[in-house]
């Protein structure tokens, strides 16, 4: 499978949109060149459904254009897509600007909450790398966050401007993370897309089909159970985590999260005007043939928000 020649469907600030330099990174990091071949077209490729291959190429791009050393995840966990998660970013800095007159507010004072921040502690290194931010990343596996605090202490940008702390309640989000003193200027959410194993099986069957392999013998991606699906799937975890998000509506500007399907959009449209926020984005997000979304929103009104702005960091 080659890789994309252009992503021109991507943020135009996302350095991936134009699709990977293999020969770069292979120039850069050595451990990459074993998994690289020429695909029929001629494009340095490779293999997407080989995991060893995937977590290669996400190890390369880490470490060569964001600065992340020691990069690594347990067995099995999930290995997510680079440019994906980067858009993610760079759309909820474009968020930020919204009402700051264009400004991308950058710097450790940004504080960003990371729901579900994972084993690869994907969101803080981009987010840090990017913009500066400082991030607090929160998860009900253990496993998870001893690596991330390992790639952490590898790390001294992100030993310094990321929390990692464990969400003892597997119902909750905020509670129990969000201290009484505490305000977070965004927060960011993958959820899990699934509401079974089946039904996480069954993607990922297509997957490999579409990369042209028989056998389903595992997720070239990874992912562990709870990274994948859970009761009721992405559409309960976000309407519950709407329901909480309204007790917390003081100590967040911009509450976000990705949104695998549209259909979803209208559920949690109404989830929304439940809890009554001030506003509501939807921002249409798009990898080739892949289509996602993050929906936005603020209980905030426009004094409250001027007033954060002015109180926090920003400038008008």
């Amino acid at each position: 499978m080659a890789a994309p020649t252009r992503k021109s469907s991507m943020h135009e600030r996302n350095a991936h949109r134009d699709g990977y330099d293999m020969a770069q990174l292979m120039e850069k990091y050595a451990p990459l060149q074993p998994f690289v071949s020429p695909s029929p077209a001629g494009v340095l490729t490779i293999d997407f459904a080989n995991v060893q291959a995937v977590t290669a190429l996400n190890k390369a791009i880490l470490e060569t254009e964001y600065g992340a050393k020691e990069w690594q995840l347990p067995a099995g966990y999930l290995c997510p897509p680079v440019p994906g998660r980067a858009d993610y970013m760079h759309h909820a800095a474009d968020l930020l600007a919204l009402h700051n007159g264009g400004a991308i507010p950058r710097g450790h004072s940004v504080n960003v909450l990371d729901i579900g921040v994972g084993a690869g502690l994907i969101y803080p290194i981009l987010g840090n790398h990017s913009y500066e931010w400082s991030f607090v990343g929160s998860d009900i596996d253990e496993v998870a966050l001893q690596n991330a605090s390992v790639i952490c202490q590898a790390n001294e940008r992100l030993q310094e401007n990321v929390q990692l702390r464990a969400q003892k309640n597997a119902g909750h989000f905020f509670k129990g993370i969000i201290g009484k003193e505490e305000a977070f200027d965004l927060v960011v959410c993958n959820p899990p897309f699934y509401a079974s194993e089946q039904e996480a099986q069954e993607a990922s069957n297509r997957k490999w089909r579409n990369l042209g392999k028989n056998e389903t013998t595992g997720r070239n991606f990874g992912g562990m159970s709870h990274e994948l699906y859970c009761e009721g799937g992405e559409l309960k975890f976000i309407r519950d985590m709407i329901a909480e998000s309204f007790f917390f509506a003081r100590k967040v500007y911009w509450f976000t999260t990705l949104v695998s399907r549209q259909e979803h959009i209208h559920d949690l449209r109404r989830a929304l005007n439940r809890v009554r926020p001030t506003e509501v984005h939807v921002i249409p997000m798009s990898q080739g043939q892949k289509s996602s979304r993050i929906m936005a929103w603020t209980f905030l009104d426009p004094s409250q928000q001027r007033h954060w702005r002015e109180s926090r960091f920003w400038s008008e």
